[in-house]
């Protein structure tokens, strides 16, 4: 294991596997078609499969890897995904063996020099690299929206941990090791419950870092004001999150 790894998700695990949203399968379509084979597929820091899934429909084989067994622990089983619980920097992975890699919002948490080297390792000659993020989600109407970034920013602001800027910051401060290719514009977007919703915010790793110092669930405090706020007659609701999606080739 990773020395110093810090599972900001253990605690809310089954919330992550539940509630994440999922990523849209045009994204996993084009990046299998970026590849030269579709052998094999490594989705580091896999958390329980968001990726990984819907990479194993468009390649014969997935490994998805991730330093959390709380969170491999809600993986599903699927016939050619193998989960291992292993760093990002130690794959076990052989040597040029890799047709895609990749780190769906998690880059912010990795030791960068260490992982960019063990990509680099196992990619095959002009394999593809790919790192995924998404940013605040955005809903209709204005008062919920702010609502929803006043719970963000202030109700669990302090708790954030400090790899979060990246994530708001769309990766742009963080290194990228080979020249980027055009990437077309992938739409994000889910159309929730207020149960959904409440769900995705005791995903985040702000919740439960409030819920562990404070003894009591911030969500539940939060859930009558989102209640109060939501559009009277819907039952559901547009989210949406802003993609920021890096991809290149390993050199031939």
């Amino acid at each position: 294991m990773t020395a110093g790894f810090r599972d900001h998700f253990g605690q809310v695990a089954a919330d992550y596997a539940r509630f994440r949203p999922r990523y849209p399968a045009a994204l996993f379509d084009w990046l299998a078609a970026r590849c030269a084979r579709t052998d094999l597929a490594w989705d580091c820091a896999c958390g329980s499969g968001q990726a990984t899934t819907p990479l194993a429909r468009r390649f014969t084989r997935v490994v998805g890897t991730d330093a959390s067994p709380s969170q491999l622990a809600h993986a599903p089983p699927l016939p050619n995904v193998e989960w291992r619980c292993a760093p990002a920097e130690d794959s076990g992975l052989a040597d040029a063996t890799v047709d895609l890699v990749t780190v769906v919002q998690a880059l912010h948490w990795l030791p960068l020099p260490a992982f960019h080297a063990e990509v680099a390792r196992v990619l095959k000659p002009g394999g593809v690299f790919a790192t995924v993020s998404y940013g605040r989600m955005r809903v209709e109407p204005p008062a919920l929206d702010a609502l929803l970034q006043h719970y963000h920013d202030v109700v669990v602001g302090p708790w954030w941990p400090p790899e979060r800027r990246h994530v708001v910051d769309g990766y742009r401060a963080l290194p990228f090791p080979y020249p980027r290719v055009p990437v077309p514009d992938f739409a994000m977007a889910v159309r929730w419950s207020q149960a959904e919703l409440l769900g995705y915010l005791r995903s985040w790793s702000a919740s439960a870092a409030c819920r562990a110092a404070r003894g009591e669930d911030p969500v539940d405090a939060f859930a009558p004001e989102l209640a109060a706020c939501w559009p009277r007659g819907e039952t559901t609701i547009d989210v949406r999150w802003p993609m920021r999606i890096r991809v290149g080739h390993q050199p031939p």
